[in-house]
């Protein structure tokens, strides 16, 4: 059912993503013009990463019908899989927002999806699948929905610390594709309303060139209450590096919802990683997405990880980074099983681990303060 009301006034949160999770939703990756090699090399890494997360909560994967057997016979028998039709696989951008309310009931957020700026600068053409995605997985999972007519947002340009804190970035909330009859104000307060926080963070900056216009998801995220991951380049000479330093500086002046101050560990993310000749060569160009040529920087981040019941997947790029990053986030999570997978297909493709997922917390009673 759609909801006309709105959650903050219903009692309704977005929690943290640190927090119990229920299942996870991914999608089988196809695009051509998006995933090289009709998606084949992609489909591996998606596997491995549904596997991995299986291991700490169930995952569901949604297929494309032509797609339906080729998932079923890769994927772990403990991972389900459930036709659903899309036009791309970032779950985490056209999945619903889940809410939870103190009672451990659940409820979903339905934003508008345009492929990360529409007719300004979009990513492909049509995006309808897409943006009926959202309603689909909240009716498998049986939940209301807070359905937004006309307000554009994704999944992975938000934050939560689940205590009232957002972040995000301006350079993505506030491009000119999204919601452009709306200013910093406006979008702030539909964000406090529906995600029922507080204090919102809008960090200047996300990571250089990425495609969506900068998702926060890239770039800084909460490891608890009042301590966030930002990720910093090892190349002070790399442009990367003044957008982390602007970005730095503004969360050193910061305050969360409860008027504390941040704690900001800095994690290296690699600068100079490109797409290939051969990588380049292997995907499709048929006129109505983002052209994709050999030379293109990627925009590479270790903050781009998932969280899930016990674990944590992180990304790995075959690079010397991935050992350091992977130590790093080992002494942040002593208890966490850290489990790397090199995800450098996701990355051709525009995103990374936390893009392909989308948490469904637990229905447990909770706390907040």
């Amino acid at each position: 059912m759609k909801l006309a009301s709105v959650p903050k006034k219903d009692g309704w949160f977005f929690p943290a993503e640190f927090e119990q999770h229920e299942r996870t939703y991914m999608i089988w990756p196809t695009r051509p013009d998006t995933w090289r090699n009709g998606g084949k090399p992609a489909q591996k890494v998606v596997t491995q990463a549904a596997n991995a997360i299986s291991q700490f909560e169930p995952v569901t994967m949604l297929v494309n019908a032509a797609q339906f057997l080729n998932a079923r016979t890769q994927l772990a028998t403990q991972v389900q899989v459930v036709e659903l039709s899309t036009n791309d696989a970032w779950c985490r951008d056209i999945g619903p927002s889940f809410l939870v309310n103190k009672n451990g009931k659940l409820r979903s957020i339905d934003w508008r999806f345009n492929a990360w700026g529409g007719q300004v600068d979009g990513l492909y053409f049509p995006w309808d699948l897409d943006d009926q995605a959202a309603q689909k997985i909240s009716e498998l999972e049986q939940v209301d929905e807070y359905y937004l007519k006309d307000f554009v947002l994704e999944g992975g340009s938000f934050q939560i610390d689940g205590q009232g804190t957002a972040i995000v970035t301006k350079s993505c909330l506030l491009s000119a594709g999204r919601n452009p009859n709306m200013n910093q104000d406006q979008i702030e307060q539909i964000l406090k309303d529906y995600l029922n926080v507080q204090k919102v963070l809008w960090l200047p900056y996300g990571i250089y060139q990425d495609e969506t216009n900068g998702h926060v998801d890239n770039i800084c995220t909460f490891l608890c209450p009042g301590v966030v991951a930002l990720g910093w380049p090892a190349d002070q000479d790399s442009k990367q590096y003044a957008y982390s330093l602007a970005d730095y500086q503004y969360l050193q002046k910061s305050t969360d919802a409860q008027g504390n101050s941040l704690t900001i560990h800095q994690v290296i993310i690699p600068t100079s990683l490109k797409l290939s000749v051969t990588e380049a060569d292997g995907i499709d160009h048929i006129g109505t997405e983002k052209s994709r040529r050999a030379g293109d920087y990627l925009s590479a981040s270790y903050i781009n990880f998932y969280f899930c019941n016990g674990g944590l997947i992180l990304p790995a790029f075959g690079i010397p980074e991935d050992e350091l990053a992977k130590d790093q986030f080992q002494h942040l999570f002593p208890d966490r099983k850290i489990i790397q997978i090199k995800t450098r297909e996701l990355l051709l493709g525009g995103g990374n681990l936390h893009c392909i997922t989308q948490q469904v917390p637990a229905r447990i009673k909770r706390l907040r303060s």
